[in-house]
Order: C-alpha cells, then sequence, then structure tokens
C-alpha cells in the first residue's frame, strides 16, 4: 500500500502502563490494526466479589473492520487472560506459538463463541503479513516456554515489542535468546522501542532458570525421607520439568494437583515441551500406595489463592493430600505485590501444622523471569532505537526505564511516558502524543462481563462496611393509612436480637415518616420513600455512628 504523504502510525495502550497485568497494546495505520497481547489483570481489594479485570476494548469494537489479528508473546494470564472475553466481541484471527496457542485453546474451550476463533500456530523466527503490517517473532527467554519479542515492520519503521524478557544463557529447553537476530533488526533501523520494565528496580542480571533446578535437588538431596510438594506457577514449564527431572534421579513419583498445572503439563507434554521418564508421573489418587520418601507432589497455589491446591492442603480441606510433620513444602516463587499477606497466611498455617516451609527467602527456590537492568540495557543497546516507549508497569517502574533510556544517551523528548488510552502518533516528522482512546477497567464477575460497574461496587462497599435495613410496610392511599408494618429486616448493621430497642425506634420513626407524609397529602411513592429514608438515616447516624444502606419497600393496597 503506498503510503499517503500524512499518513499516520498509532501506537495505543489499552492495559499495562500504570499497573502490573492486563498487557495490551494496538498499533494502528490508515486501514489497519493489530493487537499484541491481550491479558488480564487481577481485582484490587476494594473490588469487592470481582473475579478479574480486563481492558475496555471500545475503540476496538468500533474500529473492528479494521483489526486484522492478535499477535502474542507468550501464554502467561496476564497477556492472553482476557482473550476469552475479548475474542467474543471483536473476533479476530490469533497468532501465537504452539504453546502459547495450546494454553489459550484450553482457556478457549470454557466459553462458547458465535464463531469459532481462529488459533493460528508459528514458530519463533516466523514473519506474517497482517495488513500493512510484516510481523516476525523474535525467542526470547522468559518463565514460560516459547515466548517471543515481537518486530513489526511498518510503513514508518520498525517497531519491536519486546514482550517479557530475561537473557538467560543456560536455558533449561537449550535455546537462549535470538541475541543475534534482534541485533540485525537493531541494524536495519528500530523506529520505536516498546520494552517491558518489571524488574527496572532491580541492577544486574537476572539469574538463569538453571540455578533453581540445582537447587531443588539439592532439597531432595538434604530431604530424603520427606514426602515433598512443590508449589509454583503452573505457566513454568521449564520449572516443572526440573522438578520432574530431580524427582526421577532421586527415585521419587511425581503426581500434579491444581487445575491449571494439570492441564498446562498435559499441553506441553502432548506438544512435546516437556518429557517425562516412563512411570514418573502418577495420578494424585495413586499417591496413597507410596511411601513419603516416594513421592514429589507439585502443586498450583504459590500466591496463597483460595481455593487453590496448596490453600486447600494447608486448610485441611484437600481431598487427596493431608499434610503433616514428615512433609516438606517448598514454595518456589515469590509473591507478585499485594499478595504477600496470602502467602503468609498459607506459611504460618503450614508452620502450625508442623509442616517444614523452604521459601525464597530461606533456599535459591525462585528466580524472576524478567530483565534486570543490565539486561534492559543490553535490550536497548541492540535494537538502537529511535523512540521509546516504557511498558508493563506501574507507573515507578516506567519512570525509572525512562531514567535508564536518558543513562544510555536516549534525548528525554525521544521517550514517550504513556498511560493507558493515550494516543502515540509518529510520522514522517517525528513523534508526539495526541489524543486519548476509550480505554479503562472491565470487571468480571462470574459469568457477567462489564455487569458490575462503579455503582454497583459503591453499593456493594457501603454493604461491606454498614450492612443493610429493609423498611416493609403496607399502606392504603385512598384511605391515607397504614395497613401493616412498617416491619424492619437487618443484615449485617446490627444483631436484631440484641438490640430490640433500636428496632423499635426504627420502626417509631418509619411509621411516623409514612403518616407524616400521608397526613400531608404525600402519595408519590419516591417521596414517601425519600422521607422514610431520610429520617431514618439522620436518627441511626447519631445513634450509632453509622451509615447502614436503607431500603424502604411500601406496597399499596
Amino acid at each position: 500500500m503506498a503510503k499517503s504523504k500524512n499518513s499516520k502510525l498509532k501506537v495505543i495502550s489499552l492495559g499495562g502502563l500504570g499497573e502490573i497485568g492486563k498487557n495490551m497494546t494496538v498499533l494502528e495505520y490508515e486501514n489497519d490494526m493489530i493487537v499484541i497481547d491481550c491479558g488480564l489483570g487481577f481485582p484490587d481489594d476494594d473490588m469487592l466479589g470481582v473475579d478479574l479485570v480486563i481492558p475496555d476494548v471500545t475503540y476496538l469494537e468500533k474500529n473492528i473492520d479494521k483489526v486484522r489479528g492478535f499477535v502474542l508473546t507468550h501464554g502467561h494470564e496476564d497477556h492472553i487472560g482476557a482473550l476469552p472475553y475479548v475474542l467474543k466481541t471483536v473476533n479476530a484471527p490469533v497468532y501465537g506459538t504452539r504453546l502459547t496457542v495450546g494454553i489459550l485453546a484450553n482457556k478457549l474451550a470454557e466459553h462458547t463463541f458465535t464463531d469459532k476463533p481462529v488459533l493460528n500456530s508459528i514458530e519463533a523466527g516466523d514473519t506474517i503479513k497482517l495488513g500493512v503490517f510484516s510481523i516476525e517473532f523474535v525467542r526470547v527467554n522468559h518463565s514460560i516456554a516459547d515466548a517471543c519479542a515481537i518486530s513489526i515492520k511498518t510503513p514508518l519503521g520498525i517497531v519491536f515489542a519486546s514482550g517479557d524478557f530475561k537473557l538467560d544463557l543456560t536455558p533449561v529447553e537449550g535455546k537462549i535468546m535470538d541475541v543475534t537476530r534482534i541485533g540485525e533488526i537493531g541494524n536495519q533501523g528500530v523506529t520505536l522501542l516498546l520494552c517491558e520494565s518489571t524488574n527496572v528496580e532491580r541492577a544486574g542480571y537476572t539469574p538463569s532458570e538453571k540455578k533453581v533446578g540445582h537447587s531443588l535437588d539439592g532439597i531432595l538431596y538434604r530431604f530424603p525421607e520427606q514426602r515433598v510438594i512443590i508449589a509454583t506457577f503452573s505457566s513454568n514449564v521449564h520449572r516443572v520439568q526440573q522438578i520432574i527431572n530431580a524427582s526421577a534421579a532421586h527415585g521419587r513419583k511425581v503426581a500434579v494437583t491444581g487445575r491449571s498445572m494439570i492441564n498446562i503439563v498435559k499441553t506441553a507434554i502432548e506438544l512435546g515441551y516437556m518429557t517425562v521418564p516412563d512411570g514418573t508421573l502418577i495420578d494424585i489418587n495413586e499417591i496413597k500406595r507410596y511411601k513419603d520418601n516416594q513421592l514429589t507432589i507439585i502443586t498450583t497455589g504459590s500466591q496463597g489463592e483460595p481455593m487453590s491446591a496448596l490453600y486447600r492442603m494447608a486448610f485441611s480441606d484437600h481431598d487427596k493430600v493431608e499434610l503433616g510433620p514428615n512433609d516438606l513444602v517448598v514454595i518456589s516463587a515469590n509473591p507478585i505485590p499485594g499478595n504477600e499477606k496470602l502467602v503468609g497466611k498459607i506459611i504460618n498455617e503450614l508452620f502450625r501444622k508442623g509442616v517444614k516451609v523452604l521459601y525464597d527467602a530461606l533456599a535459591d527456590v525462585h528466580v524472576s523471569g524478567h530483565a534486570c537492568q543490565e539486561e534492559l540495557k543490553l535490550m536497548h543497546a541492540l535494537t538502537k532505537p529511535k523512540y521509546f516507549m516504557p511498558v508493563h508497569g506501574e507507573q515507578r517502574h516506567l519512570i525509572t526505564h525512562k531514567r535508564l533510556a536518558q543513562e544510555m544517551g536516549m534525548p528525554e523528548n525521544h521517550i514517550f511516558v504513556s498511560e493507558i488510552g493515550k494516543v502515540l502518533e509518529i510520522d514522517k516528522d517525528g513523534a508526539r502524543f495526541n489524543g486519548m482512546v476509550p480505554s479503562g477497567k472491565i470487571l468480571v464477575d462470574g459469568y457477567g462481563v462489564g455487569d458490575v460497574g462503579n455503582i454497583v461496587l459503591r453499593d456493594r462497599r457501603h454493604l461491606a462496611q454498614d450492612g443493610l435495613i429493609v423498611v416493609v410496610a403496607t399502606v392504603d392511599i385512598d384511605e391515607r393509612a397504614i395497613i401493616s408494618g412498617p416491619d424492619i429486616v437487618s443484615r449485617g448493621f446490627v444483631y436484631v436480637r440484641e438490640s430490640e430497642q433500636l428496632m423499635d425506634q426504627v420502626r417509631q420513626i418509619a411509621r411516623d415518616a409514612l403518616e407524616g407524609c400521608l397526613d400531608r397529602d404525600i402519595t408519590d411513592w419516591t417521596e414517601l420513600k425519600g422521607h422514610v429514608k431520610d429520617d431514618l438515616s439522620k436518627f441511626l447516624y447519631s445513634k450509632t455512628k453509622r451509615k447502614p444502606m436503607i431500603l424502604p419497600v411500601v406496597m399499596n393496597v
């Protein structure tokens, strides 16, 4: 397509800026759009009852005819988790490596679609064409197999998206990040680098995943008599592989528990990303046949998630595994910011049971999958970008990354610290911010997507903080008389049996309010209810300094 003189490339993040999670970036050039990743986030503490958070894709829905496809860097939740919801309204083809697509296919199987989503498997090194964009997948290392950076040739130069990466010179599956290819792309000239910022505050290099393998092997050597339960991220296929290898070397059988762990191990074995020595893997139902020192159990729950397999074990709620003093639990993950309390709760409960617990503060049982400062500098040095936009991080990460780029000699006016929905525009004259598109958080609660909004959350907070009082009364409007009630129902406000006097007063005030309205010929339902609500609110606040939600139900005979 010949580019017109003033054509602009727009780069818009719909998630992953000023937050950890729900990573999603849109590239738009005239009539073509592609989307890099489509992840979910986890709810904040004040999002009561909400299960997950996905990006607002109104902008994509409005431009559905332009969307040529989704390209995925890797199979983590914060990069693919929103696709089952987004593909229902923006059903464009999806491209990713085999493991990424395999994990996604598992997720999509739990949802129903009008038109079946089209999933395309590619290999690292492949190039695909979507509209004006030519997209090359470049191998990187990360805490999940088959992770890629994405190099996108546009009519205005190359945009290079790092995805999540680290430089692991001794990776478990033997393939290191394709540094040579990234350097070649840098020599062609990169217009814009989008680089992850998760570990930008940490100096030095991220240790190799193999280090964890050595630690796990050492733990099995030091505790030959114990049954060993290892909790880690289900998506870290290489970590799981190392646990299986170490266990097999020590003559142990391996059982897997936790739904996501079972799904991903099954997918990884089917696709050839994991190899399991014959007879090593057993079903969790078979563990009773073996002695403690013959068993390793791999489980989910390293983030302390309530209902995860490790949580259920800790609180004696797991139907197959009962923990006791001869068990060693290894938590092979660091708490994601915000999850420290949940993880602490499980560790305390395990100690209470007499279980021995090892976690990263006590043993080298976890390494990050994200680049530290020196590796980030390497990415900048290899790509030599003209412009830079830090992504994947909270405000502090993005600004620290900006400073890192400046240290490497990049002019400040070539670095764009953006926010969700902000449009970075690139044309032949340079780059600048120009305008906003609709963006934000869509809350998912059960099967409901977006039906829990600010008003519902506000009501949930109100109910959680001060409870509810329902006033039920029947009136005869023609006679201007109260026929029955008012009856008072209280939930989460005070315990009624111990507060009978207060309830009698509430009943009396509600009656007075209704009678007062009827005496003054006020027969409008909204007004009647409003008076009951106002009088009760004032009274209850004066008595209890609380403001429960008050629901008057007034019926006419």
